[in-house]
Order: structure tokens, then sequence, then C-alpha cells
């Protein structure tokens, strides 16, 4: 790969942990600064809700433009698959601390700065504009229902392949389709980085107090309702210092149909990390899904949309 890359092999490459879906290396070449490799899962191994994700993220690079100064750049890009049967991709190296080893650091009512610039940093990637609603990379939906049953339809299909009960999904997914309307009032695509929360940011090493330097991953960028990205259902959990997101993001609206899409948003969210923990092997957090989406499709039943 560094041959093909750069005309050389490499002289150390090291695994970095922390990630959960590519595996990523930093490689130091003999003429190059530090770089980073990630490569992705051979193809049999994604899930649909997962697929080319590293294809999508090559995509939807231009339309952040408003933080790419704290985003890597990808020096080279390989989607032949002919060397190791999977994509992979070389990127700049950034030298920023993972946030949840930085934060650590510092005490934690300093903490509060850190979630208001994370508020900040999510506010101004949904502040941009797209063409069509669903993932970058597509396919396109024009309405915002059509987008939230496909990636519904998906889970519960990679579910099913995966040996695991989607009856709640679907049944979400039935009640999403009855009170479509309510989704359809999302009638402005807006970017979804998809996985904006602390694994995906790096603080500035040394600063007196903890500011957000990096932001990685944003392989699962889409267009939708800002209020179905991840770092929104992240930040729905009540805690004083977390609370500071929205002083930077800002509330959202609360209203019936607001609250009935948040429920909905939730929902897709579990299934996804469903999918994710059957991988990891957490057979305790599968179950623990279960009872997490059997609450919410409670909820749904229960809360007026109107």
């Amino acid at each position: 790969m560094a041959e093909r890359a750069f005309g050389a092999p490499p002289v150390s490459a090291v695994e970095l942990g922390g990630g959960l879906y590519n595996t990523t290396y930093r490689v130091e070449l003999p003429s190059r600064e530090t770089v980073v490799l990630r490569v992705a899962p051979e193809p049999a191994r994604q899930f649909r809700v997962e697929r080319e994700l590293m294809r999508n993220e090559h995509v939807s690079l231009p339309f952040f433009a408003p933080i790419a100064r704290m985003m890597p750049r990808t020096l080279f890009a390989d989607w032949t698959r002919d060397i190791a049967g999977r994509d992979y991709v070389f990127q700049t190296f950034l030298p920023g601390i993972p946030a949840p080893r930085g934060l650590r650091a510092y005490p934690r009512p300093l903490w509060t700065g850190f979630y208001r610039g994370l508020g900040a940093l999510a506010r101004t990637v949904h502040e941009v504009r797209g063409p069509a609603f669903g993932p970058v990379a597509g396919p396109a939906f024009a309405t915002w229902t059509e987008a939230v049953l496909a990636y519904f339809a998906d889970t519960a299909a990679d579910l099913a392949d995966a040996g695991l009960d989607a009856s709640d999904v679907l049944a979400v997914a039935r009640l999403a389709e009855q009170r479509r309307a309510v989704l359809d009032e999302i009638t402005e695509p807006r970017l979804l980085h998809g996985d904006l929360w602390t694994a995906n940011v790096l603080l500035s090493p040394g600063a007196p107090e903890p500011v957000i330097d990096g932001v990685l991953d944003h392989d699962r960028a889409s267009w939708g309702d800002p209020a179905a990205d991840w770092s929104l259902y992240a930040a729905s959990r009540p805690d004083p210092v977390r609370d500071a997101f929205w002083v930077g993001y800002g509330r959202p609206a609360d209203t019936p149909q607001a609250r009935w899409r948040a429920l909905v948003y939730r929902a897709r969210h579990l299934g996804a990390v469903r999918l994710e923990r059957h991988r990891l092997g957490n057979t305790d957090g599968v179950v623990a899904s279960y009872s997490e989406l059997g609450a919410v499709l409670d909820a749904l039943a229960a809360e007026p949309a109107h």
C-alpha cells in the first residue's frame, strides 16, 4: 500500500486502538512526515448500514469545508481492492490527544468549555445544506421519510442476517410510515457528521483547558434532519457538564412533532448500536438494546405526534 501511494516501503507501521470499524495504523515513511493508514473491513463483513463507509467519507469531505482546517487531509485513496481486498486511504496525521483520554487530565468543571465547543462545532456542520436526503454518496431520496424508512429496512435486514430479532425495528418503521407527515415536515437536507462526539475529536496538547483541535471519522456523513445526528442523541442524556453542549449548539424546538421525531431517531440509533454490539461480541449489550428500544417503541405509540 505504501509503495503504491508513495513509491517507498514504510519504516514502521503501528496499529492505533480506539476504532470500532476501520483498522487504523500510524505509518512512518522514510521521506515524509508521519501519516495514517485506514483500512476498511472486507466487503463481506460490512453491514448494509455500513456499506462502503470509507467511500462515503471520501465523497463527503468537500462539504465539511467550514471545519476542514480541523480535519485530516486525504493523501491517497485506493478503491481497486487488488492489494488486500479492501478499500484504504492514507491521511495526514493530526497530533492532538483523543478527547476520552485528554479530558481526564482536566478537572471536570473545565469540561463544560469542551462540550460547549462541541455543540458549536455540530451547529457549524448542520448549517451546510444538501441536494437530497440520505448518505452523501447515495442512494439519494426525495423525502426525509424515504431516507429514514430505507435505513430501518437495511438495519432490520442486517439484524436478520446476524440471527437477531428485528421485530421491534420493523415496528418502529411501521409507525414512522403511518405518521410520515411528521417526518416530512423536514424539507431541507442538512449535513450530518454521523459520529461527532468525544471519541472522534482531538484536544490541543498542553492547553490550559480542553480545546477541540481535530475532528475525525465522518464516514457516516449524510443529509438529513440535524436532530437525527449522533451528537444530539449523545447530548440528550442529562448531565450538568454535558448540558453545556446546548449552550454552543442552541436548544432544539420542543414541540410534539419534534419530540416524536426524536423518539424515531433514538430507535434508529439503537438499531445501529445493536448491530455494533453484536459485531464486537457484546452479548449483554445486545440484550440491553432490546429493552431500550422496547421502551422507545412504547413511547412512540403513546406520544402524540401533533
